[in-house]
């Protein structure tokens, strides 16, 4: 995914958030993706309550930002809306999303090398200011969330019962 389409997909999150707010969800990421085959949309949401995403409510919200980017007319030509669950092993696209899931098991892929590599895997332990702390096997790590490339949690048996591994 270019820049252009990274660009692209924060505005059209920033358009259709409130919308998806209202209607008691919140956006976990936009993605917009193409190639020499039609352009694809790809909204995840999850509910505000925290209960579970049901098939009713994608097609719900797809509803709703069918008819508003009907409207906006955001992407240019032809493109296949998806909106869908973040899924269990979601990825982590905000900050609050570290604090949220502290305890749970999450790989981290940053921009740059941080502390010397790129790829972290561990426990997360939460932010510290704009730091997420992640205990890996080699010790704790603090990356910058600016440098953050790429972050998700790994499916486990505590994340599957819901239960974060004991701090």
């Amino acid at each position: 995914m270019g820049t252009k389409d990274v660009d692209k997909a924060a505005d059209i999150e920033t358009s259709i958030a409130p919308t998806v707010e209202a209607m008691g969800y919140r956006v976990v990421r936009v993605l917009l993706s193409g190639g020499s085959h039609r352009t694809a949309l790809q909204v995840m949401i999850e509910r505000a309550d925290a209960r579970a995403l049901a098939v009713e409510d994608c097609r719900a919200v797809s509803q709703a930002l069918s008819a508003l980017l009907d409207v906006e007319d955001p992407i240019a030509g032809a493109y296949a809306l998806e909106v869908s669950s973040p899924g269990i092993d979601r990825p982590l696209t905000r900050a609050g999303d570290y604090e949220r899931f502290a305890g749970h098991e999450a790989k981290l892929e940053t921009k740059a090398p941080v502390e010397g590599r790129r790829r972290f895997r561990g426990r997360l332990v939460g932010l510290d200011g704009d730091r997420v702390r992640i205990a890996t096997p080699e010790g704790e790590a603090a990356v910058p969330l600016a440098e953050i490339l790429r972050a998700k949690l790994v499916l486990t048996d505590e994340l599957i019962a819901g239960k974060p591994a004991a701090r």
